[in-house]
């Protein structure tokens, strides 16, 4: 069952207004660079996606998701090296291209489409499900202290009962977590500084007063994440839990499987904020599970696809219990699929039907398309 025809549509879809920061915040959160521009400097819907529609001989179609800001010489070798490939003699587990942050996209069509040959789920080929749905949480990236209280609000009544901020030193977390503490007592709080919160000290400053309002699940990467010296210092000074996050796409970083077990190794963390493709993160929960510590599944804020392959990721996890990062059509105006995920908040369910379970919705995908490229066998 060869692949056959390879169809890729590169996409831009942007954010629904005022859902990323307060009005007058201009802090971007695309954290690798960009041609000659340093991380930091991009927001993360300014920069495109691509999306992977993969045919194989007998018709059946395999959809994947890249991670934002691919290189498309990458994606064309890739795509060389599929074209006529028969899917059943591919290893699923190790693909025959170099791990890329393109791999990830791929992965995702080839399983897909893997998964409706075998008349499979995704979840069937990861062992099967352990839940058929997904704790998930709210979202929000940096805010003025008087917007907390109307968020909080909103998240709580739409049925979120955890909410994650990005944050860095100039933001008043105390002040943020006691505001949500009064007016949604049981909304928990993840805090997010990615690494900018630079020193333990600063974080010492800031978990006083967070373990006082008491309401924060976790604090993840609180400080780069190379000090896990630091890290284990900063979990015996707190009862809040100290989170690391491995993002395997992140590979420009150096962040690699084996973070996990250094952290494990150094008694640094309480669980783990993992992203990355299917078999990866399967590899990474067998960690978790192994070390008895909870994860949750991270994102690039993505689109309808990713998410899927995030669920059914998830599903399969046994430590995957605290609230993943997958936020459907409340950050982004479209999924680009016809269907959503269906979020019953604060769960997710696993879709239903073969592969994926899902299909994307190819008007919406014509009107945010920035460009398009296909290859055939």
């Amino acid at each position: 069952m060869k692949i056959v025809h390879i169809h890729l549509y590169e996409v831009k879809v942007p954010t629904h207004a005022g859902t990323i920061e307060s009005d007058g915040i201009n802090k971007p959160l695309h954290k690798l660079p960009v041609g000659a521009k340093s991380g930091w400097s991009m927001q993360f819907d300014q920069i495109p996606k691509l999306l992977v529609e993969l045919e194989l001989s007998n018709g059946i179609i395999g959809w994947g998701e890249l991670y934002r800001g691919h290189n498309w010489n990458v994606v064309e070798e890739i795509c060389q090296q599929l074209l006529n490939v028969d899917i059943e003699n591919l290893i699923l587990q190790k693909l025959p291209f170099v791990f890329s942050r393109e791999y990830d996209g791929f992965e995702c069509a080839i399983w897909d489409a893997y998964a409706k040959l075998k008349d499979l789920r995704v979840v069937d080929l990861l062992g099967g499900p352990v839940k058929d749905k997904i704790k998930v949480g709210a979202w929000s990236s940096h805010r003025r202290s008087n917007d907390i209280k109307d968020l909080a609000f909103k998240f709580q009544k739409m049925g979120y009962d955890c909410l994650k901020f990005k944050t860095d030193l100039e933001d008043d977390v105390v002040g943020w977590c006691q505001t949500i503490a009064d007016a949604a007592p049981e909304m928990k709080v993840i805090l997010d500084p990615n690494e900018r919160w630079n020193h333990a000290y600063e974080t010492k400053k800031r978990l006083d007063g967070l373990s006082e309002v008491g309401n924060v699940l976790c604090l993840e990467d609180p400080i780069p994440r190379w000090q896990l010296n630091e890290y284990a210092k900063l979990r015996a000074y707190s009862s809040i839990p100290i989170v690391l996050h491995v993002s395997l796409p992140y590979i420009l970083h150096g962040q690699r499987i084996k973070d996990s077990i250094q952290a494990i190794r150094q008694e640094a963390v309480d669980g783990f904020n993992f992203n990355c493709g299917l078999a990866n993160f399967q590899r990474l929960d067998h960690i978790a599970v192994a070390a008895e510590l909870p994860c949750w599944h991270g994102s690039e804020i993505d689109l309808g696809i990713m998410e899927a392959m995030y669920v059914h990721s998830a599903a399969a996890a046994e430590s995957c219990v605290w609230p993943s990062d997958i936020f459907g059509r409340l950050i982004r105006e479209h999924d680009l699929l016809k269907e959503p995920l269906q979020m019953e908040p604060p769960f997710v369910h696993l879709p239903k039907g073969n592969g994926l379970g899902v299909e994307p919705d190819r008007d919406a995908i014509r009107d945010y398309q920035t460009n398009q490229k296909e290859f055939k066998a």
